[in-house]
């Protein structure tokens, strides 16, 4: 038993996984009581137990099971983490507790189910019970119906969505268990409550008992919307609000229906799409035209049986389309018109929104049909057409209707009367603009007084349909006209009307009328329990109330108060002025006489029309002060002026009082309430005025009095039309100036253009310069607010005159409209006209395009024209397309309809010629504008296919798609093309170049929009698809445009959208959108057209940003409210910025201080770390460039709005520099005031600066270098410390500029980086800086230069980085450059480091030219003659540069300049690298104080140095399997921190372990052998090459000597080790990185191995040799020609002092020498002989001539001299200028030896001694004889001696032979070498086989071309071979050895195999000829690890063999000769 309760005392959640159920219970109920105990729901407990809640629920015990759903109920209801448990805990529930017996079992999992559902898990909840629907087990199924039934009915469709499960209801209606059944039938009854028609559309095809059943109970359900009765953790304060309302009587409830709209899921997106094109009968198209009715009906009733189909697929209905329009408009038979309606019916409901780009085709015809009386026609029609409307907008079929609306046919006019009422009904406020109201209202104004009463009757409703939609106030203006009884007509109508988006009459126009104005109501409204914080009014009863009133309320009473209302009615003044002035009759002048007496003095009366004009003054002056006394009210204005315009009127002599005159009307004017009646009594006068020299004045001012009260337009119309009938042309410039002027005050808001252009016209037109010139100054105002659209008009003017207009259209571009002045009061228009009109461009500037005299062309698009462009033949159809350009062309401007034109083109679109595609699509453009806006009406049937073209393979087809899809949006704006789903296709389609150009395009697009129409969701699925998409381009253009698609569609709707993916997608898709939504930007604030009008303007700005955070305000209550808490800060952002928006309109009006007081940079927490870590993490752009983007301005631009003052920044991105400089003087202004505001802006600042440095503006960048000098100085004083983000995107930059060829400009930057080394360390500075040396601009290089001189002299050489050789190496360099000033510039930073350092900057800066290391040397030379100098130099040069900051900068004061030269002094006299300066931030500050103090050692803290973990480094290194080729770990892995670990690899190399060697050598050969990754080895070739010979000498003298060893491990690691070497110096950048030390000591290693005869005795010890020898011959090629020079020669001293070591290693060292010797004419230029000389002086020392001559050899003599005569003769007596390095010369024999050798080569040239020193070969005694036969021969015998020349020499030999055959050749051979004598006798004896014999050897000499190379006697080595000089060295014995070698390799047999051949020749090893080489590799480890390459270079090496090669050649009889060719011969052919 003590074991069973072992148990008891475990902790709680170990007893949850006890495998005892008692264990288990226990756990669970102590669990349980704990959950109930914790009160915090974010308790650390909870998440001890998150991983067991699934075992809670899956039990296997059934009581332990239940106690467990308790506990875990509890924790889900109260744990914050529980949601992460929801899939595992649901799927439990689902599969191990709905199939429990036990009913409490059941109920408990549905409780857990429905407590995720409310802790906001419905989605996951919701996926897991639709799985659980597909289990076997009915239980389960039952189940889960029973809980989704649940959830929908206690929380509601929003949270349950009915999609996915109306979708399965069918199937569970089949199933075979009754229990499912009737579960499904309850399940079916709840969703119906929800959603009527979604579920009633799904089930029609169930089972017909079960749908009878069903619709019984439907009908039983109760009609009122269903509402939520358990809601959401996020909702908890709703649940409150609706307890309270039932509570209150529930009477407030009616407020928030509209608010709690549950959103319906529509039917059709249940359905799937039927593909029918393709089942049309095969001969409908024949059918539908056949002469017999009955055919033609059964192919239409083929048609209707298929569109009966209540959801179509998408496809190419055109011609279908086209066929059915020509029955409905052709067709004779009324039942086929009628059943051809009936199928357009049914395409239309269908396809939807797809069928739109029919529409246009389509609804003309219908109309014109409705002439047709039969009530079943008509009735077809009519839903024919109603279906139409719902796929496409009125907008786009306006044209065409309006058309119809002029037809005779009384009929049609009805019917299209009743269409418009119908459309409209469909429509809102904002879809229903003004600009389209106009048009109707003015067609339907016709129809109300038709004489017809149906038609009237039609028209009424209409027009009361217009009424209820938009509201009187915007119908009004276009009812002005119509009496009382028509307009109460009107108003009865609009009162019966039901419309379709709001079913409540009443308010219901008011609530749709005051959507847009209070957005933040308009939110609220959908935002349930968001109202409270909203609104402030904390009662929930009237909380729906408020907003409708506050919107509601004031426009109401605004028709109803008198004009002189508050602020609010201001809105309405405009229309009640106007309805009042057009009542006001025109009074008698008796009435007014009356009326005038009774408020002016009577003798005022009586002198109005004296004859004394002194009367009639005083009279006006009387007249004046009455008014100006009189009340508003009480001035009868009409009385007044007519008393004024009496006799004599506005005929008045006299100018004081005509001036008098004047001034009253415009007090009258301004007093008044002045009507349009009075106006047009004074106007006249006035116009007649305006041109008078004394009262144009008055005259315009009284006219511009009138225009304020009676509005411009109107004014303006009267004042130019009057002054345009009388010829005046004074009065006619000045009436065009004045409105000029006026258009400018009072803005061009509703100006009726029209009424006027004729008269500008006529204006241009005239003889009168003034008024022509009046005329274009005016055009030039309206240019600011029209744009360039106004040119069109005037295009057919003279050029002359059109040139003129141009220049003032120049004039003003750039330019803003200014603010109106006047006109406020009394014309703004309330803000809910700018929202509905925000998307229409500006009126007036519509009116400028209507006002163009557009063509009709239809009539020129004839049928032959159409099916030209069809035709076959290319050629043909070019012909046609080119017609069509050319009617387009001719018309300029053309009418929208242009007949099957589209049709055609649209074909065109996808020709198979590429040519016609981009001909078609220059046409399209040409029509864009051509056509106008109109060719909005064409966008789905033309513009759609144009964005097909985007996906062509053609770049410029693309590139022509793209300016056509341009051309029409900047023409239909983005509306059109963003509604429906013809987008979404598109970008459904997975054509790569067609995604990122459509996905480029609408990142163009969208940011521009203000709103975007909901279709534009339907693209985000694909948009997510293009996110993965496999191509690059598609990718990151889909990346750029989720921002934008966000700015519209908000995060939540985008991040719901993500549902669908796979999981993988779905989280990299929703981590993107993360990335987005930090960059997404703001929409774009209300147009510019709000400009003209302030008030007006000024509303929307306060109302617009509010709903901008809360994405979707259309969203209801529960998608609302985490979308408010999470917009909650971006809100408060958007607030700010409106309101600085709000200043832009009203700046010019208010005083420029006060708009620009407050702080230019606003710190923002943390935005700086920010916008770093942005672009670490690239979520924007690095600030890297040539030249800046557009993107990169943008970006910035974005960054700044946040911190920066809006109007600074305006001034900062403006187009002209002026504002630039303006920017940087605010800038210098504020920089002290505001410091850490421009340190928390530091790196925006310096990035806008980088920006000026691109200007070519010299002021801008003078001013912006000023600003950073100040700028550096306040950052020191700050202690300030740059970023490496700041620096980084600044300094390069900056460095460009000290290039520039102003000296003012240079000096400033210099002092710019001098004062910046205080705030970013030096040693970072100079790379950057030293980058800046490798420009081409000369000036920079030479600039740069000279600063990192003064670097390396103020800061010591700790600066120069990488390393300080390095960077001189660098520095070195441009000492030849070909630049003066650049030398000179190198040279003195040398000479810097040089004064520093002394000799050491030779050792740094490696091997220079021998004319630039002279210029060096004589520039030291002459530094060095005044040495005193340079510490004063040095301590002077800093403290200079600092004054010359001060002299700049005026912030910084003497003092500390002065005290920083001390300090900088004593710094360098006490620290060995002193990083002094003045005001360096601490870390880089020396205490100085404190070391001048200290007398003793200076204590060193030592930094804190970063803790590494070490350990892994040292683990065992895991040793594979000595599989050379397998073993490769990648070293890209090992990239993030190469260095340490090739450091640790090369540690290997030297390891004991020979596998962990080989391993550690594999790895180093990988890095080798690609190119792109050797270069990491940089840096380590020395410490590679020390770990190599290291192992080298363990292989030596450990590994050979173990027995235990296996010989062929040793060979393998032998040929690891060559085959790395090798293929470190095939990379000579590598190579030459060796140094001197290990160079000798690599060669001794490499030679001692050579030596080694236990390596011999092995099998493949050959093959290592050979390998050695090969490798030696690449050291001595590919290292640094002066190290190994230097290495050599030392090596050679040390063995031939050292007693143990082996001649032969001299010998080989020697050969080595002489290798060298023989390179030398070609690397003399590369060596630093200096060092040479040095190295020979010092062997000299140690070997005197005496002490060589001791030696047993004369080759380390011979040696010498060789080398020393080669020097001379290479330099010449320059030579002697190399002796620089020797302290003392006479230590050696060095110099006098060089003098001897000088002097005779000068005595001698051309003498034997030349010879014997340089060739070697033949000794001729030229003094035997002076006979000219003798010289002859010598000359041939030279010739012989020649490599050049051996083959013509033996040549002229023999003959000469042949023809004085007694001659005696002996004395030339005598002295010369056994080799060269049998040499020149075979080559003879080859002579003489070749001539007798003709063409039995191919080749001229007899030599193959193999030997050509390899036989001929070197000329350029003394001691090429080791017994080339000496005779009795060389006999016949040492060529058979080599033959045989020979031989062996080449596979043939010889007696005697095991003779070893000399180690010489091995060495030497010229013998082998390449193919041998190859060959012979081929067999080694090391050639199978690198096979290629190898060979390669192999072959590169033997070419470079040029040892004297006798090995194919023996003394012996010539069969052996012949015999050897002709196995070469067919070595050779085999190998290639």
């Amino acid at each position: 038993m003590g074991d069973d309760s072992e148990w008891l005392k475990l902790p709680v959640d170990q007893k949850c996984e006890h495998k005892l159920w008692k264990a288990r219970l226990s756990g669970y109920e102590e669990a349980l009581k704990i959950f109930q105990k914790i009160k915090d729901e974010k308790s650390p407990e909870w998440s001890k137990y998150l991983g067991l809640i699934k075992k809670f629920v899956t039990d296997s015990n059934a009581v332990v099971q239940l106690k467990g759903l308790e506990a875990a109920l509890v924790y889900v209801e109260n744990a914050h983490v529980a949601g992460k448990t929801t899939g595992e805990v649901v799927s439990g529930v689902v599969s191990k507790v709905f199939n429990q017996p036990k009913a409490k079992a059941k109920e408990l999992g549905i409780e857990i189910c429905l407590m995720y559902v409310e802790i906001e898990k419905g989605e996951s909840v919701q996926e897991e019970l639709l799985k659980g629907l597909d289990n076997k087990n009915p239980k389960i199924i039952v189940a889960c119906i029973e809980t989704l039934r649940k959830a929908l009915s206690e929380f509601g469709s929003k949270i349950i969505s009915l999609k996915p499960i109306i979708k399965v209801l069918p199937k569970l209606f089949e199933s075979r268990d009754k229990a499912v059944r009737d579960e499904a039938k309850l399940f079916a009854i709840e969703i119906y409550r929800w959603n009527r028609d979604a579920v009633k559309h799904t089930l029609q095809n169930i089972n017909s008992v079960q749908l009878k059943e069903l619709e019984e109970e439907w009908v039983k359900l109760p009609t009122g919307a269903p509402k939520p009765s358990r809601f959401l953790r996020s909702q908890q304060e709703l649940e409150a609000k609706l307890e309270q309302q039932q509570s209150a009587g529930g009477d407030a409830e009616g407020g928030g229906d509209d608010g709690d709209e549950v959103p319906q899921v529509d039917a059709y997106e249940l359905l799937d799409a039927v593909e029918i094109l393709s089942k049309l009968p095969k001969d409908f198209y024949d059918k539908i035209e056949a002469k017999k009715w009955q055919e033609r009906k059964e192919a239409l009733e083929a048609v209707e049986v298929l569109v009966k189909n209540p959801k179509l697929e998408a496809g190419d209905y055109a011609d279908l389309v086209k066929a059915l329009k020509k029955v409905v408009g052709k067709d004779t038979n009324v039942m086929l018109v009628a059943l051809a309606a009936k199928c357009l019916t049914g395409l239309a409901v269908g396809l939807r929104k797809k069928f739109g780009q029919y529409a246009g085709h389509v609804v003309p015809t219908i109309l014109e049909k409705f002439k047709e009386k039969k009530p079943q026609v008509v009735q077809a029609l009519q839903e024919a057409i109603d279906a139409i409307f719902l796929t496409t907008t009125l907008q786009n079929i306006s044209e065409d209707v309006l058309a119809v609306m002029d037809n005779k046919n009384p009929t049609i006019k009805q019917q299209t009367s009743l269409f418009i009422a119908r459309s409209f009904r469909h429509c809102t406020s904002s879809t229903l603009p003004k600009s389209l109201l106009k048009p109707f209202c003015a067609a339907l104004l016709k129809h109300i007084n038709d004489s017809a009463p149906e038609v009237r009757d039609a028209a009424f409703e209409a027009l009361g349909t217009a009424l209820k939609v938009v509201g009187e106030k915007s119908v009004n203006p276009f009812l002005a006209d119509v009496d009382k009884l028509k307009l109460d007509r009107i108003k009865e109508c609009s009162e019966k009307v039901e419309l379709v988006h709001g079913k409540k009459s009443g308010l219901a126009t008011e609530k749709k009328e005051s959507k847009p104005l209070p957005g933040r109501a308009a939110a609220s409204g959908a935002a349930g329990d968001k109202d409270t914080k909203d609104v402030s009014g904390p009662k929930p009863g009237p909380l729906k109330k408020t907003p409708t009133a506050k919107a509601g309320g004031p426009p109401k009473k605004s028709k109803t108060t008198a004009p002189g209302g508050s602020a609010s009615a201001g809105t309405k003044n405009k229309k009640g002025l106007e309805t009042k002035e057009i009542v006001e009759p025109e009074l008698s002048i008796e009435v007014c006489e009356e009326k005038a007496s009774a408020v002016l003095p009577p003798t005022c009366i009586q002198l109005l029309d004296s004859s004394n004009w002194k009367e009639r003054l005083a009279c006006m002056e009387e007249f004046q002060k009455a008014v100006e006394l009189m009340e508003r009210t009480e001035m009868p204005c009409q009385a007044l002026v007519k008393m004024l315009a009496k006799k004599p009127g506005w005929k008045e002599t006299n100018f004081q009082v005509m001036q008098m005159k004047l001034h009253i009307v415009a007090l009258i004017a301004q007093k008044g309430n002045f009507s349009k009646t009075s106006a047009q009594i004074v106007l006249d006068g006035l116009v007649d005025k305006i041109g008078d020299v004394k009262c144009g004045n008055n005259a315009k001012e009284a006219m511009t009095a009138i225009a304020e009260a009676c509005m411009l337009p109107w004014t303006a119309e009267q004042v130019m039309s009057m002054a345009f009938s009388q010829k005046n042309p004074k009065n006619q410039s000045e009436t065009l100036n004045w409105l000029s002027n006026a258009i400018k005050e009072f803005g061009f808001s509703e100006l009726n253009v029209k009424a006027f252009i004729s008269n500008v016209k006529t204006a241009l037109a005239a003889t009168n310069p003034a008024v022509r010139t009046s005329a274009i100054t005016l055009l030039g105002v309206m240019y600011l607010y029209v744009g360039p659209s106004l040119r069109m008009i005037f295009e057919d003017e003279k050029p002359a005159l059109l040139s003129q207009i141009d220049a003032e259209f120049q004039k003003m571009q750039g330019q803003s409209p200014p603010a109106p002045t006047r006109g406020i009061s009394k014309h703004s228009t309330s803000a809910t006209d700018e929202g509905e009109d925000g998307d229409e461009p500006g009126e007036g500037g519509n009116d400028v395009v209507d006002l163009l005299p557009r063509i009709e062309i239809s009539d020129k698009i004839t049928s032959e024209l159409v099916s030209k462009i069809g035709d076959k033949n290319w050629k043909i159809r070019k012909e046609g397309l080119d017609e069509v350009a050319g009617i387009i062309n001719e018309a300029k401007f053309i009418q929208p309809n242009i007949g099957e034109l589209p049709t055609a083109l649209k074909g065109r679109l996808n020709d198979s010629n590429k040519i016609l595609v981009q001909q078609t699509l220059n046409i399209l453009q040409q029509l864009a504008v051509a056509m106008g806006p109109n060719v909005k009406q064409h966008v789905k049937n033309l513009g759609i296919p144009v964005i097909t073209v985007l996906g062509d393979s053609k770049n410029n087809v693309r590139a022509a798609a793209l300016a056509t899809v341009n051309a029409w949006a900047e023409q239909t704006g983005m509306k059109e093309w963003l509604e429906g789903e013809d987008l979404s296709e598109e970008l459904k389609k997975e054509n790569p170049f067609l995604r990122q150009e459509l996905l480029g395009w609408l990142a163009e697009k969208l940011p521009t929009l203000r709103s975007t129409p909901t279709d534009l969701i339907l693209c985000v699925p694909h948009l997510y698809s293009c996110l993965e998409d496999r191509n690059g381009d598609v990718r990151k253009k889909a990346q750029d445009a989720l921002p934008f698609f966000m700015m519209h569609l908000g995060y939540e709707k985008m991040a719901k959208a993500t549902g669908k993916l796979k999981p993988t997608s779905k989280d990299q898709v929703l981590a993107m959108l993360e990335k987005a939504k930090a960059n997404m930007p703001s929409k774009p604030a209300a147009p510019a057209k709000a400009m003209s009008k302030p008030m007006g303007g000024s509303a929307p700005a306060k109302t617009q940003p509010i709903p901008a955070p809360v994405e979707d305000s259309v969203s209801s209550t529960i998608e609302a409210k985490p979308d408010l808490k999470k917009a909650k800060a971006p809100g408060v952002s958007s607030k700010a910025k409106s309101v600085q928006g709000k200043k832009v309109p009203s700046k010019t009006t208010l005083k420029e201080d006060d708009d620009k007081s407050g702080p230019i940079f606003i710190v923002v927490p943390n935005g700086k770390e920010q916008r770093m870590r942005d672009e670490k993490g690239l979520k924007v752009l690095k600030w890297n460039f040539t030249t800046p983007r557009d993107e990169y301005i943008e970006q910035l631009k974005t960054q700044m709005s946040t911190c920066v003052a809006k109007w600074l920044q305006d001034e900062m991105f403006h187009s002209d520099f002026q504002h630039h400089n303006k920017a940087l003087a605010v800038m210098v202004d504020h920089l002290e005031s505001e410091k850490d505001g421009v340190i928390s802006c530091l790196d925006l600042i310096l990035k806008w600066l980088t920006l000026r440095f691109f200007d070519t503006n010299t002021s801008v960048l003078m001013k912006a270098l000023e600003y950073l000098k100040l700028l550096f100085t306040l950052l020191s004083e700050e202690e300030y410390h740059l970023t490496e983000n700041e620096a980084s995107s600044f300094i390069p930059y900056l460095i460009l500029k000290v290039g520039e060829p102003k000296d003012v400009i240079r000096k400033d930057v210099r002092a710019i980086l001098n004062r910046m080394c205080l705030v970013y360390p030096a040693s970072k500075m100079f790379p950057f800086i030293m980058e800046g040396t490798k420009s081409k601009n000369s000036k920079q290089r030479a600039e740069c230069l000279e600063e990192l001189g003064c670097l390396i002299e103020s800061y010591g050489m700790n600066v120069c980085q990488p390393t300080p050789g390095k960077a001189l190496k660098e520095i070195a360099i441009h000492i030849g450059d070909r630049d003066n000033a650049v030398r000179n510039a190198a040279l003195n930073t040398i000479v810097t480091v040089y004064n520093v350092h002394g000799d050491q900057v030779f050792k740094l800066i490696g091997n220079l030219s021998e004319k630039d290391m002279s210029m060096l040397e004589e520039r030291i030379k002459r530094s060095a003659k005044r040495p005193s100098a340079a510490p004063v130099k040095q301590a002077e040069e800093k403290p200079q540069r600092t004054q010359n900051i001060n002299s700049n900068a005026n912030m910084l004061r003497k003092g500390p300049a002065e005290d920083m030269s001390s300090k900088l002094n004593q710094a360098r006299s006490l620290s060995g690298h002193p990083e002094a300066a003045q005001m360096v931030r601490r870390e880089f500050q020396l205490d100085l104080d404190e070391i001048e103090n200290d007398n003793g050692t200076v204590r060193c803290e030592m930094p804190e140095l970063v803790q590494h973990k070490l350990d892994d480094i040292f683990e065992p290194v895991l040793i594979p399997e000595p599989k050379i080729r397998a073993v490769s770990p990648h070293f890209d892995d090992m990239h993030s921190n190469t260095a340490s670990t090739i450091n640790f690899i090369i540690s290997q190399v030297a390891s004991g372990d020979i596998n962990t060697s080989i391993q550690a050598l594999t790895q180093i050969d990988e890095v080798l052998r690609q190119e792109d990754k050797a270069e990491a080895m940089s840096g380590h070739i020395d410490q590679f090459l020390i770990a190599t010979f290291m192992q080298l000498r363990l292989i030596y003298s450990t590994h050979m000597a173990d027995e235990k060893l296996d010989k062929d491990e040793i060979i393998k690691l032998y040929s690891c080790i060559i085959g790395n070497m090798i293929s470190l110096f095939q990379i000579e950048s590598l190579a030459r990185e060796a140094s001197t030390g290990v160079l000798k000591d690599l060669m001794h290693g490499l030679i001692t191995l050579m030596l080694d005869s236990r390596i011999e005795d092995l099998e493949e010890g050959q093959q290592v040799i050979r390998s050695v020898n090969l490798l030696v011959v690449k050291v001595l090629e590919k290292s640094d020609q002066t190290n190994i020079l230097s290495a050599l020669l030392v090596l050679l001293q040390d063995s031939l002092l050292a007693t143990a070591s082996s001649p032969k290693f001299s010998e080989l060292v020697m050969k080595c020498l002489w290798r060298m010797v023989r390179l030398l004419p070609d690397t003399i230029n590369s060596i630093n002989l200096d060092r040479i000389l040095l190295d020979i002086h010092i062997f000299m020392k140690v070997f005197p001539k005496e002490k060589l001559k001791q030696c047993k050899s004369e080759f380390p003599i011979r040696t010498l001299k060789t080398l020393l005569h080669t020097l001379c003769k290479l330099k010449g007596p320059k030579i002697l200028d190399h002796l620089t390095m020797i302290d003392n010369k006479n230590e050696s024999e060095l110099e006098a030896h060089l003098c001897r050798m000088m002097k005779h080569s000068m005595d001698q040239t051309g003498s034997k001694s030349d010879k014997e020193t340089e060739k070697g070969a033949s000794r001729i005694d030229e003094k035997s004889s002076k006979a000219k036969v003798n010289d002859f021969l010598a000359e041939i015998f030279k010739k012989i001696g020649s490599k050049e020349n051996t083959k013509e020499g033996l040549a002229e030999l023999y003959e000469y032979k042949k023809k004085y055959s007694d001659t005696d050749i002996e004395p030339f051979l005598k002295n010369s070498s056994q080799f060269f004598q049998s040499y020149v006798e075979r080559g003879l004896r080859v002579i003489e086989m070749e001539r007798e014999s003709k063409g039995r050897i191919p080749t001229s000499t007899g030599i193959s071309p193999q030997m050509e190379v390899t036989c001929v006697p070197t000329p350029t080595s003394t001691v090429s071979s080791l017994g080339n000089t000496n005779g009795e060295e060389v006999g016949p014995s040492v060529y058979l050895e080599r033959l045989k070698i020979l031989r062996q390799r080449c596979g043939l047999d010889n007696t005697k195999q095991d003779d070893r051949p000399p180690l010489t020749s091995l060495l030497s090893k010229p013998a082998i000829p390449p193919v041998a080489s190859s060959t012979d590799m081929l067999h080694s480890k090391l050639s199978q690890l690198r096979e290629s390459r190898e060979q390669h270079q192999h072959s590169d090496l033997d070419s470079n063999q040029t040892h004297p090669a006798g090995t194919m050649t023996s003394s012996s009889s010539t069969t052996n000769i012949d015999d050897l060719k002709k196995r070469l011969e067919r070595i050779k052919s085999s190998r290639k």
